[in-house]
């Protein structure tokens, strides 16, 4: 008997297998018209095609009779969510985007497109790739405008495009260079201390510590200061992760938290010595005409010229400049902004005018997300970027913010958008690192009471339902934004937020494929915090599928209670 019961509960597995594709099963079914209830059938978005590793994942867990866990994977793979589009050639993104359209116009469903493949995304990392030029990109959009025509489109221009800007790259690596630098002379300075700290025990006690083992490991409390911690977050950041390994993390991480990105550039940076710079200005002392003082040696007229070096207090009468109007406010100026910056709002705006020309289509620009950029950074990125011509911002693209932090920094950033329109500085907006009470303070006095003519927003829930994930282990580069552990689907994609200035919560992130490989700043190839290898960026990865599945917030029903029971 137990035997006969096994072979018809494997091939009630097998048949499920086989035809979960096109058939399923009322325990399937129930689960996805329970998760329709909200979002497909309320809001009318577009669900596209399951990627096909999911569904093999799915028949899978049917065959091992694990029915619970494949219905719900196959009620999150089925839910709507965004359509993927980049590094097509224009003659293919047309022939793929008037597909999605064109049967999403059937269903009568909306369609969420994300458009990613700007020049230089993601700083060269995990999910490095787009555009080669400026002409390339534009002719690139017109095969996305030409593929939609005068259907209706909800897009997601370029996430990480205006939070992770080409200079942001850059910056995020002399951060962390800064950070390491400042770990090395740290830890020297420690091992001094307890080197110190051992030879006044060994001549105190007469005996070395145990085992040759300095001191700080026997009395680490000591040793350790707090004062120390904040400015180095990352203490394991003074390894520097293969040559192969994105530079300064993926997109997110790079400008979130740069103290914590260990550029591959690191080692050949760290090498050169600080003192070369003054080496290098010594030959200025052979130019006697650069200094006011008649004395005859240059040695003794060195350090007078120093101070005459630029940037120099008042004008220098030797260089020829010294004739000109300064403006001052030129002088906290930085560096005037990078070719590859300047063309990436040159892209935004292009892309901005072509696709909201078209009528019925939706433009939502990059704006990062909560844990990230202040609203002071962001917002005159966006005015840049062209959002007085776009539909609004998006926020949370694949990352972990709750809802509310997500709303409330939506909010902050629409005002403020809203505050600079009517002449005001951004630099003066209330910031999500303000307390509430101030920051409300602020919106009673600046934000418009009528929310139709501020900016409006969507945010991605695709993964948030555990909310950001903080790592134990603080002698690791975290890569929070990269397959996290124990994260859950967040809410339900819909139209119907309830909120006068969110439009929609949806899942752009398409749930269950892969982040990267997650180094996290070791030589790899295993992921230290899963102990595995992830797969590429954009690949199906089976293990976070799951966990998003049984970590969901609110859960997924995969049962559906018959009316009268």
């Amino acid at each position: 008997m137990r035997k006969r019961r096994k072979i018809i509960t494997v091939s009630t597995a097998v048949a499920a297998a086989a035809t979960l594709p096109l058939l399923m099963s009322p325990v399937v079914s129930a689960a996805v018209l329970e998760d329709d209830d909200e979002s497909s059938r309320m809001t009318r978005l577009y669900a596209p095609p399951p990627d096909r590793d999911s569904y093999r994942q799915v028949a899978r867990l049917a065959w091992r009779g694990d029915f619970r866990d494949s219905a719900g994977l196959l009620s999150m793979v089925r839910t709507p969510q965004a359509v993927w589009y980049g590094d097509e050639t224009p003659e293919q993104v047309e022939r793929l985007v008037r597909r999605t359209t064109r049967s999403a116009d059937w269903q009568g469903r909306l369609p969420v497109l994300a458009l990613y493949n700007v020049p230089g995304r993601d700083c060269g990392s995990y999910s490095s790739g787009g555009a080669d030029s400026l002409a390339e990109y534009e002719a690139w959009i017109d095969a996305v405008a030409a593929g939609i025509g005068d259907r209706e489109v909800l897009i997601i221009l370029e996430p990480d495009s205006l939070a992770l800007l080409p200079s942001d790259c850059a910056d995020a690596s002399n951060a962390a260079q800064t950070a390491v630098e400042q770990q090395t002379v740290i830890e020297e300075q420690t091992t001094a201390d307890e080197q110190t700290t051992a030879d006044e025990q060994t001549a105190a006690d007469g005996q070395p510590a145990a085992d040759g083992q300095p001191a700080a490991q026997e009395q680490p409390a000591a040793e350790e200061s707090p004062t120390e911690l904040p400015p180095l977050p990352d203490p394991g950041a003074s390894t520097a992760p293969p040559t192969g390994s994105a530079a300064p993390g993926t997109g997110q991480e790079a400008a979130q938290t740069p103290a914590q990105q260990v550029p591959d550039a690191l080692p050949a940076a760290s090498e050169t010595p600080a003192p070369q710079p003054p080496e290098v200005q010594e030959p200025a002392a052979l130019e006697p005409s650069a200094s006011q003082t008649p004395a005859p040696e240059p040695s003794t007229e060195q350090p007078g010229t120093l101070p005459e070096l630029p940037p120099l207090p008042t004008p220098d009468p030797v260089t020829p400049e010294a004739g000109n109007s300064v403006d001052p406010d030129e002088l906290d100026t930085p560096v005037v902004e990078d070719p590859e910056t300047a063309a990436r709002y040159s892209e935004i705006n292009y892309a901005v005018d072509v696709l909201t020309a078209l009528g019925q289509t939706s433009v939502y620009l990059d704006a990062g997300h909560a844990g990230w950029h202040s609203v002071s950074s962001i917002v005159p990125r966006l005015i840049k970027a062209g959002i007085d011509r776009a539909t609004g911002f998006a926020l949370n693209v694949s990352h972990y913010q709750t809802d509310p932090d997500s709303t409330w920094y939506g909010r902050l950033i629409s005002s403020c958008l809203a505050y600079a329109d009517e002449g005001g500085d951004p630099e003066e907006c209330a910031d999500q690192s303000w307390s509430r009470r101030h920051a409300r303070r602020w919106l009673r006095a600046h934000a418009p009471d009528d929310p139709a003519g501020m900016k409006h927003y969507v945010t991605d829930t695709s993964r948030n339902g555990q909310g950001p994930w903080t790592p134990r282990d603080r002698h690791i580069d975290a890569q929070s934004w990269c397959n996290p552990p124990g994260r859950g689907l967040g809410r339900r994609p819909t139209t119907h937020t309830g909120d006068a200035l969110m439009d929609a919560a949806l899942w752009v992130k398409t749930p269950g494929q892969s982040d990267g490989r997650c180094l996290r700043g070791t030589d790899g190839p295993l992921d230290p915090v899963r102990g595995t290898v992830n797969p590429e960026a954009g690949e199906w990865f089976p293990d976070q599928a799951l966990e998003l599945v049984r970590y969901a917030d609110p859960a997924v029903k995969v049962f559906r209670r018959t009316a009268g029971r």
